[in-house]
């Protein structure tokens, strides 16, 4: 990147940035703690993930580039083409009242290998705030999610096998958190564990009142209760699947209107796909009480990769999460 070109990802007006970011990870309760911040008098957090600043990441999103089927020509988000663009739609994300605590939260950041080195460059001192949850749960929340969403056209093991950086990469918190310490001051930098969240939510928030600088007080008795974004699953996995490889994913418009530079054309989903979802969905609903079951042979192989991997995130983190997650 240019010197021109990074000059272009700093911010010209500072004011308008948020205060502090929820930056992941992924399928760790980062929903739930957005709802109940959120809840704060002093606290408004960005209605959607924005992804800004790893937007351009082809890795972390790939559906936010668009090829037009004519020309072939690629539709992509490249701030350096058009600063104003961009800066502008990430400011509308956010009431410009100067007395409330602005937010955001974006799970691909905490996993993006820029988003860190951009997020340093502003001329505001912006707090990151990351949700960290056991690496195998994690990691099988995530398949659920792809399969329930329609990503995931194999089961978790052959998941595993055949392309694990779909479901596995985002549980690898040290090497990405690493990335943000060594860019960001550590008093910048707020960790929490979901299972805390879960088990004391009031303990986790206060803690994060704190952080933020908001007073926890303010909080009513019921703000607390609150566990959002769970997943549905289909009644039969084997069945989603099959439908997720026959209905693969058509185009990627789910966020044409969404981004700063859209799609010049406009794709409709053919007639046969949609009556083929409609005819699915209806032989296999998604309800909360489903479940897929987990061979147990695979949760003791993903805990012992992830023990490997994550040797000495507690001692960056100055948090006993391995431990807490794995007690032997």
């Amino acid at each position: 990147m240019t010197e021109s070109s990074q000059s272009s990802w700093i911010s010209d007006e500072p004011e308008k940035l948020p205060d502090f970011i929820i930056g992941g990870a992924m399928k760790s309760g980062t929903t739930t703690l957005h709802t109940i911040l959120n809840k704060h008098p002093d606290i408004e957090i960005a209605h959607e993930e924005l992804g800004f600043f790893d937007i351009d990441n082809l890795e972390q999103h790939p559906d936010f580039a668009f090829q037009d089927s004519k020309t072939a020509e690629w539709i992509t988000q490249d701030l350096t083409k058009n600063p104003e663009l961009f800066w502008n739609w990430y400011y509308s994300k956010f009431s410009q009242n100067n007395k409330t605590i602005k937010g955001e939260d974006s799970t691909t950041y905490l996993a993006s290998s820029i988003a860190a080195e951009r997020i340093a460059m502003q001329q505001k001192a912006i707090k990151l705030i990351f949700i960290l949850r056991h690496p195998t749960k994690r990691t099988i929340s995530n398949y659920k999610h792809q399969l329930k969403s329609g990503r995931a056209t194999r089961n978790l093991e052959q998941t595993i096998r055949h392309n694990p950086d779909t479901i596995i990469k985002r549980s690898l918190y040290k090497e990405q958190l690493k990335n943000y310490y060594d860019n960001i001051p550590s008093h910048l930098i707020k960790v929490i564990l979901f299972e805390d969240l879960i088990a004391d939510p009031e303990i986790t928030i206060k803690e994060l009142c704190d952080f933020i600088g908001v007073e926890f007080s303010k909080y009513g008795s019921g703000d607390f209760s609150v566990h959002s974004n769970k997943t549905k699953l289909p009644r039969s996995e084997y069945l989603q699947l099959k439908r997720n490889k026959m209905l693969e994913y058509f185009g990627n418009y789910r966020y044409a209107h969404f981004l700063p530079n859209k799609p010049t054309e406009q794709k409709e989903v053919p007639f046969l796909h949609k009556a083929i979802n409609k005819i699915h969905n209806w032989i296999n609903p998604k309800a909360y009480q489903h479940s897929i079951s987990i061979k147990p042979e695979t949760i003791a192989y993903l805990d012992a990769y992830f023990k490997k991997e994550l040797r000495g995130l507690d001692e960056l983190i100055q948090m006993k999460a391995m431990t807490k997650w794995f007690n032997d």
